[in-house]
């Protein structure tokens, strides 16, 4: 895969702050896939490619949802998580990236899913947690978590913690798959 290419497609279509947490982001999660020992240039390539769509147009979104992909529609309930599966759709179309680990991995990163795989996972936190962009007290904390027994389901579920706090705190519709993902974390890590 030519980085150099998909770097220049990414400065040309995100700003400036969007385009240095995507960086931050491919390297958070080369990393954490290394120390779960996944496929870190996949992981690589998942960080740098799930925020493609991020800063298209709520419009442009829509469309392209309305018009190629299967989103339910509790998933539009809120617009800073329409350009995940728009994202993927993007990493395929664009950059001819057929690995559905990758697409899963870009298309879940926002909302997660049930039964999240590793990989799924790892690229969710780096996004959360990646170092130019993010909160360093909050990154350390998620890669102290990470380090524990059953870390990854733990830091999930901190994540998913503050997910839910902000958006109550924002006044935002919360879609019930982050409910459901919350409880059965909550499940995971109670075992």
């Amino acid at each position: 895969m030519d980085y150099t290419e998909i770097k220049k497609w990414l400065k040309e279509n995100l700003n400036e702050k969007r385009y240095i947490h995507t960086l931050g982001t491919a390297d958070c999660a080369k990393k954490l896939a290394e120390k779960f020992n996944l496929d870190n240039e996949k992981a690589y390539l998942a960080g740098l490619l799930h925020d493609c769509a991020k800063c298209f147009p709520k419009e442009k979104l829509i469309d392209i949802i309305n018009k190629n992909l299967d989103v339910k529609e509790s998933e539009m309930l809120n617009y800073k998580t329409l350009h995940a599966p728009v994202s993927a759709f993007i990493a395929q179309k664009e950059f001819g990236i057929t690995d559905k680990e990758i697409l899963s991995a870009i298309r879940w990163h926002t909302l997660g899913k049930l039964d999240m795989s590793d990989f799924e996972k790892i690229v969710f936190l780096a996004d959360k947690i990646e170092s130019n962009t993010r909160d360093k007290e909050y990154s350390d904390k998620i890669l102290a978590i990470l380090e524990e027994d059953n870390g990854l389901n733990k830091a999930l579920l901190v994540c998913y913690k503050e997910t839910l706090k902000s958006l109550v705190n924002r006044d935002l519709k919360i879609c019930l798959l982050t409910v459901e993902i919350y409880n059965k974390l909550q499940d995971l890590v109670q075992k």
